[in-house]
């Protein structure tokens, strides 16, 4: 994958449209009333409403700027039912060590969420399932040590 490329699910690059819409509609908006009203207290110097909204402000224009930015370099994979792991996979693993099973999705470092069991491509994992089949067994090399899988089912 090239270095500027923004890999995304489809549901990905709509999560991120519909948070950018967000951005740039209702939020400025509430960002803009805010201010407002902070500026009707006065003295701007010690205004503690005045500065927590311009700085709310900064950091919601810098993440529409990122958010643009990673639109203008997209790229929607949408893997075909091949029966390997690619990006947007879904994958069930059996945990050798721990003896259970864990589902996660292969998703672009952008969408990347561990949480909600959504991991990049990239991560030591994600490098270790890429192009697999069911049935191999899959060792990470982690921090812990060695974690050793087996590839149950690609989804």
């Amino acid at each position: 994958m090239q270095d500027n490329t923004t890999i995304l699910t489809k549901e990905g690059l709509e999560k991120i449209q519909q948070e950018l819409e967000h951005l740039k509609g209702p939020r400025r908006k509430e960002l803009a009333q805010r201010l407002k009203v902070a500026i009707g207290y006065g003295d701007l110097k010690e205004n503690s409403e005045y500065h927590s909204a311009k700085e709310d402000q900064a950091f919601m224009e810098t993440r529409i700027l990122t958010l643009e930015r990673m639109l203008r370099t997209v790229q929607v994979v949408d893997q075909a039912a091949t029966g390997k792991v690619g990006i947007g996979s879904t994958v069930v693993l059996h945990d050798l060590e721990f003896d259970e099973e864990l589902e996660y999705r292969l998703v672009g470092p952008a969408e990347a969420d561990v949480i909600n069991h959504m991991i990049s491509y990239e991560s030591p994992l994600g490098k270790q399932l890429f192009g697999k089949q069911a049935g191999v067994l899959i060792k990470v090399d982690a921090p812990a040590g060695i974690i050793q899988y087996k590839l149950l089912e690609v989804k």
